[in-house]
């Protein structure tokens, strides 16, 4: 594992310098119990390799977590009882992350639960999504 940067509490976590209610552990991640929870059985899951998103992620690393989302979705709804359930990864202040170390956020649902979600579609003008999408073709890495 890289140098974790010694302000990250995530890193702490996975060092075990201070404590979670940690509930699956592999190779290459950590699950816990979120301390602020949106809903009793909020997860993280939280790569063991420090980066700040998404995009940072090697494509195995990348992979590697997200064979462990499925696994984790089912024990959620098994351990819950929740209906369904919102993964959630915030790149950026901006976007909503506030721990600069790439995580994933496994939230269970209810109906009639209040979370809310905000959703406000639109529509592209004129040749604006065929550009878009040609923009995407080019530029992809």
């Amino acid at each position: 594992m890289a140098a974790q940067p010694s302000d990250c509490i995530f890193c702490k976590i996975i060092q075990r310098q201070i404590p979670a209610s940690i509930i699956f552990e592999d190779h290459c991640a950590v699950a816990i119990l979120d301390v602020n929870p949106l809903a009793s059985g909020h997860l993280l899951v939280i790569p063991k390799v420090h980066v700040n998103q998404l995009v940072d992620l090697s494509d195995s690393v990348a992979a590697d977590v997200g064979r462990l989302l499925p696994k984790l979705g089912r024990t959620l709804l098994k351990v819950t009882g929740a209906a369904g359930f919102n993964v959630l990864q915030n790149n950026g202040e901006v976007a909503g992350q506030v721990v600069n170390h790439v995580h994933f956020h496994l939230i269970p649902r209810r109906e009639g639960d209040s979370l809310g979600y905000r959703w406000q579609a639109g529509l592209y003008e004129d040749d604006q999504m065929r550009d878009t999408c040609e923009s995407f073709k080019q530029a992809l890495i």
